[in-house]
Order: structure tokens, then C-alpha cells, then sequence
């Protein structure tokens, strides 16, 4: 009976998990880029200024809140924090279909900040590293596939409504079915196994936080994650106005790109999961950061028939695996009993990069007229991030 009882509830933890990340990620993240074009025309903004709601809300709310965020899932558990991320996602969203002003902008992405720390990927990586042990990797590998799923619907679901009903209702429409979506689950999922069923008590001591802060693998991870995250996001958060204002894209075909990005996710959320049961997790995040590094420069060659296409698909089997791996990584060199403060750490600090990436690659383009110059420090991001996890050892010492 305890085997049943543990297996349905494993099922509801990676459902909610699936669908948080559906909402925050896939539908908040990966969709407001799509917007990006439409302020940038309607408001006369620059892209810089597009792109520095997400990067001034994060450089703010990470700081403020990520390692609290994480002390409060170790001292009180995921669920409570996810419930208020997955509110004030969906308030970001409504309120930034009704914003008239920069003032407004700015306030809107400060809740969206706040809804991705604290019912994104912290509280959903925690949550499933206690709740499985052996099939870990595969069953991040699942609840992310939210992300690609969600990322991919979205720039469909948003030109739909955008052509039939304008932006602004647009982005009403997709907050409340951020909260439709996620919240039920939430609501109702269990934060820890029972004494009997836990898998992840037996198996490790508990980690003196003070202890891994003290150690180079902290680091190396820190550093490998951030410059890798910074090359991701600069470049997903900088794709649509590539695509539709440099490129010429109609919106139909940018919607597309963004799709084939997200669905290609997929496969590498899959794909990386199952590797990072089979293999030592280091190897599965140097091929990860490698991709990342190697799908960018295709953009250069971007005018080439059939070449965007190809990098939508490398850059997106990369992007499936990039935010899955560093939890994985994280849970084997220090353990989960401090997973909440490690990985609440982590994320502020790679939330630093993921903000200020897309800005630097859009200012840039403002300075130069040019996405050249921009692409190549996200590629040289991308290299640095390789380098240092190639350094990581590939299993906690004890």
C-alpha cells in the first residue's frame, strides 16, 4: 500500500511540477518576447528598454529574495511560495496588457520576477529532489517539459489572439490561463514523502551550508551556470526582434522560429534526462553548454536558406537541457537536504546573467545598428560557461 500511496503521489508532484512551469516559464518566460516588437512600435521604446523590465525586475527581486526564497522551502516547503509565484505571475501578465507607461512596465515585471522565484524552477527542482532518487534526472527531464511544451503553444496561441483581438487582450487572456492552469495543482500536492516512503532520507547526511560555500565546485558551478543561462536568455529574449525587425520576418514566420526553439526543447529536456541517469552528470552538462556555444553562431548565417531552422533546432535541444542539468548537477555534489538555500543562491545569481545578457545583446544592437558584435559575446558567455564546468568534479567528495 505505501508503494501505491508514494507512486500517486510522485505522479501529483511531477504534474504540478509540468504545470508551474507550463504557466511561469513557458507561458511568462518564452511568451513575452513575443511582445517585444509590438511595445517597441506602439510605445516607440528602444530595444534596450524592451528588455530591461526583465532584467532590472530580476536584478532586483534575485538579490532581494532568491536566498530567502530558498530558506523558506528548507524551513517550510515548496508549496505555499509556488501558490503566491503562480498569482503574481498571472497578475504581471494582466497588468502588463494594461500599462500605459515605463512607470508601469517596470512595476508589472517586478511581479514577474517575483512569480518566477517563487513559483518557478526553485521551488519545482526542490520539490522533485525530494520526492525521487534514482529516476531524478528523468523525472526533471518530465516536469520541464512544461517549459517546452508551454514555450512552444505560446507564440501560436499569441498571434492568434494578438490578430484577432490586438496585444493587449492578448496578454490578459494568457495571465489568467497562467493561474487556471497552475494553480489547482498546487494547491493540492504533498511537499514531502512520509518518513516510511522517503527516498532521499536514508541516503545522504546533511550538508553543513557553511561547509559548501567554502568549496571551488560551488564556484565552478556558479560560474559555469551563470555564463551559460547569460548566453541563453541574451539570446531568446533578442530572437523575435531579430527575426521580425532585422530580418524582415512576418509574424507569422517569427512565430514559427519560436515554436520549432521551444518544441526542439523537448527533446532536449528528454534526451538529457535519461542521459543524466545513465551517465555521469558533468558529461551531460558540458554537451548541454557545448550546444549552447555552437548553436549561436549560426545566426551570422541566419539569411541562408534552411540555417534559421537549424539553429532553432540545436539551440533548442541546448535550451531543454540548460535550466534542467544545474539542479541535477547541484543535488549531486552537496545532496537536497540544503537544495532549497543552494539552489536559491544559485538561481539569483544566474537570474543576475539572465537579465543582463538580453539587455547587453539589445544595446548593442541600438549602438551598432548590427546584432553582430552582440551575438559574439553571448558565443564567448557560452564558451566560458563550458570551460568552467568541464572543471566541475564529476561527484561530491566525502
Amino acid at each position: 500500500m505505501e508503494v501505491e500511496k508514494l507512486s500517486k503521489n510522485q505522479f501529483q508532484v511531477a504534474a504540478t511540477g509540468f504545470l508551474s512551469l507550463f504557466s511561469l516559464v513557458g507561458i511568462m518566460f518564452y511568451g513575452l518576447p513575443f511582445f517585444y516588437d509590438f511595445w517597441l512600435t506602439d510605445f516607440g521604446w528602444t530595444r534596450a528598454q524592451v528588455t530591461s523590465g526583465n532584467a532590472l525586475a530580476k536584478l532586483i527581486i534575485g538579490p532581494l529574495f532568491g536566498f530567502l526564497a530558498g530558506w523558506i522551502i528548507d524551513r517550510f516547503g515548496p508549496r505555499r511560495l509556488m501558490l503566491a509565484g503562480i498569482v503574481m505571475g498571472g497578475v504581471a501578465l494582466i497588468g502588463l496588457s494594461r500599462m500605459t507607461s515605463l512607470w508601469q512596465f517596470y512595476v508589472f515585471y517586478l511581479f514577474n520576477a517575483l512569480g518566477y522565484m517563487c513559483g518557478g524552477p526553485l521551488p519545482n527542482q526542490v520539490l522533485v529532489s525530494r520526492w525521487f532518487s534514482k529516476s531524478r534526472g528523468k523525472a526533471m527531464g518530465i516536469i520541464y517539459l512544461g517549459i517546452g511544451i508551454g514555450g512552444m503553444l505560446v507564440p501560436q496561441i499569441a498571434r492568434g489572439l494578438t490578430s484577432s483581438y490586438g496585444w493587449r487582450d492578448a496578454l490578459m487572456v494568457l495571465g489568467i490561463l497562467m493561474i487556471a492552469v497552475a494553480f489547482p495543482m498546487a494547491w493540492f500536492v504533498k511537499e514531502n514523502p512520509t518518513e516510511g516512503a522517503s527516498q532521499v532520507k536514508q541516503e545522504e547526511p546533511k550538508i553543513p551550508f557553511g561547509n559548501i560555500l567554502k568549496t571551488w565546485p560551488f564556484y565552478l558551478l556558479v560560474i559555469g551556470s551563470m555564463c551559460s543561462i547569460g548566453a541563453v536568455a541574451g539570446t531568446s529574449q533578442n530572437i523575435k526582434l531579430f527575426l521580425s525587425i532585422d530580418l524582415k520576418y512576418s509574424q507569422e514566420l517569427a512565430a514559427n522560429v519560436m515554436s520549432i526553439v521551444l518544441a526542439s526543447s523537448i527533446v532536449g529536456r528528454l534526451l538529457m534526462g535519461w542521459l543524466a541517469d545513465k551517465i555521469q552528470k558533468k558529461y551531460v552538462m558540458i554537451l548541454i553548454y557545448s550546444l549552447v556555444a555552437l548553436s549561436i553562431p549560426l545566426l551570422y548565417f541566419a539569411t541562408s536558406p534552411g540555417i534559421i531552422y537549424v539553429f532553432a533546432f540545436i539551440f533548442g535541444v541546448a535550451l531543454g537541457g540548460d535550466y534542467m542539468i544545474i539542479p541535477l548537477m547541484a543535488a549531486e555534489l552537496f545532496g537536497v537536504k540544503v537544495m532549497g538555500r543552494v539552489m536559491g543562491l544559485v538561481i539569483t545569481i544566474d537570474g543576475m546573467a539572465e537579465a543582463l545578457a538580453p539587455m547587453l545583446a539589445a544595446w548593442i544592437r541600438d549602438e551598432t545598428g548590427s546584432y553582430a558584435n552582440g551575438f559574439a559575446a553571448l558565443i564567448i558567455l557560452a564558451v566560458v560557461g563550458t570551460i568552467a564546468v568541464a572543471m566541475l568534479p564529476s561527484k561530491a567528495k566525502t
